[in-house]
């Protein structure tokens, strides 16, 4: 079986102000209807033998990944919650340990499908085709990865040089398949211009195919000690809701390191299949313009955009009117709290204005003004001295936590839906355009129990209006 390990730890700060730490790129619906990780697992339909994916993520993201699954009807094998961030070589293996684990006295061993969570792939037979030749591979021993054929002297990403022609003795693989000589840095442009002219160098693409006892034998010859600290991590592992949570003190002793550096460039079965699927790693905003779908002028436009001798440019307006006039070669991006404008060529330097944002301790670089929760979200509307009003949208059949606030009191307005309200002991409804008040220090709980979302508009007035006053009394998400 062909187990697909979806790698989602990132944060995506290249695509900022659209992209949050707390709310990042791969679960943002950015070249379709789908989120990145949505596309990630759909495009695995139709393969043979496949299994319910494996999901490597944070704690702070898990209701989010856990939700946009959901929403596309994927039962996932596990969420793996890393308590820090260690890199892939260590996800890998924790993922192989669950993999293991599953297979429950089976003989035969499952192939790790690894995947990153946030690239786009236009071709998805030809990606398709990719994996079921690089299965065959991997059942044989092969520590499998795929080159994305290069058709620029791209600087940004690491390059595979291929060696020997391999023969496929068991005839199942459909695809050439090369020996790999040697993994290679990003290079500078000249570089970069003879690895194209060379035709015996690919992009890496950071997929890889290897059945899981294969990894952890290479993993404990080349890397003993992240093989050893992931197997403590997975040993005492524990659940929660639909979470698995690793040993934290075992996995922050863990080495952080990539599995390309730990395994992949050490190992002497490593194979590489070229493809060409129209791969794309979205790496920042001009590789949204790369990919996207452009008017008569060469433009992509996202939401309310009004253009006049504008041209070759990324518009993406998300909340009010966008207008521009004799602008070439931009990129504008519009959020409720933040608007982006840089040069197309420059977009990379986008993490310059994020660190900068983080060293001044800004909110912008984590939230938006949207903030998801388990139970729904909010949105701020207006602050003011003393007072501040959010929207607020509770999922159907949710609950938050009973609480109490020390320094600021509510008013709630139905605008949508039914909601039932605790209030210091008493339960009843309210229906659309009916109201009520939650004194400071009264114990309250919100819940949905209707069928559609529950909305409302939350008025807070008092000395302090931070979401750290709270005090729970019980929480059903922890």
């Amino acid at each position: 079986m062909i187990i697909p390990v979806i790698l989602s730890g990132g944060s995506g700060t290249r695509l900022w102000p659209l992209s949050r730490k707390l709310y990042p790129k791969q679960l943002l619906a950015l070249t379709g209807n789908q989120t990145l990780l949505q596309q990630t697992v759909s495009r695995l339909h139709g393969i043979e033998n496949v299994g319910g994916p494996i999901i490597i993520c944070n704690e702070e993201h898990r209701f989010l990944v856990a939700e946009q699954l959901r929403a596309i009807n994927v039962k996932p094998a596990a969420i793996i919650l890393e308590p820090v961030g260690r890199n892939t070589a260590p996800a890998i293996a924790v993922a192989a340990e669950a993999a293991i684990a599953a297979r429950k006295g089976r003989k035969n061993m499952d192939t790790l499908f690894v995947l990153p969570a946030d690239h786009f792939i236009a071709n998805t037979e030809a990606f398709k085709k990719a994996v079921v030749s690089g299965a065959s591979w991997a059942q044989q021993g092969k520590m499998v990865t795929f080159g994305i054929v290069p058709n620029t002297p791209e600087t940004g990403y690491g390059y595979i040089k291929r060696g020997q022609k391999l023969q496929d003795k068991v005839k199942r693989a459909k695809l050439d398949t090369f020996t790999v000589e040697k993994f290679v840095e990003k290079p500078e442009l000249e570089t970069a211009q003879k690895y194209l002219q060379s035709g015996k160098y690919y992009w890496n693409s950071g997929m890889f195919l290897f059945q899981a006892d294969r990894y952890l034998e290479e993993l404990g010859e080349y890397a003993p000690k992240i093989h050893e600290q992931c197997r403590k991590a997975y040993q005492n592992i524990t659940s929660d809701l639909d979470f698995s949570r690793l040993d934290k003190e075992a996995f922050i002793a863990c080495p952080s390191d990539s599995v390309d550096y730990a395994v992949m460039e050490q190992t002497r079965n490593a194979v590489i299949i070229p493809i060409d699927p129209g791969w794309n790693d979205i790496g920042a905003w001009s590789s949204l313009w790369d990919v996207g779908d452009k008017d008569n002028q060469g433009n992509v436009l996202i939401g309310d955009v009004f253009m006049h001798d504008t041209h070759n440019s990324y518009m993406y307006a998300g909340n009010r009117l966008l207008a521009t006039v004799g602008l070439n070669n931009m990129v504008i991006v519009e959020t409720a709290d933040a608007v982006l404008v840089a040069p197309k060529e420059r977009v990379q330097e986008v993490k310059e204005i994020v660190n900068r944002l983080k060293a001044e301790g800004r909110n912008e670089v984590n939230l938006h003004r949207r903030v998801f929760r388990p139970w729904g979200s909010y949105e701020g509307i207006s602050v003011g001295d003393r007072y501040q009003v959010k929207r607020i949208i509770v999922n159907p059949n949710a609950i938050l936590s009973l609480q109490k606030h020390h320094h600021r009191a509510e008013h709630w307005i139905v605008v949508k839906g039914t909601a039932k309200i605790t209030r210091d002991g008493e339960t009843f409804l309210l229906s659309e355009n009916e109201s009520t008040y939650i004194p400071l220090g009264v114990k309250h709980r919100l819940e949905n129990p209707g069928v559609i979302p529950l909305e409302l508009i939350e008025v807070q007035s008092g000395s302090y209006l931070d979401e750290d006053d709270i005090v729970r009394f019980d929480d059903n998400y922890g």
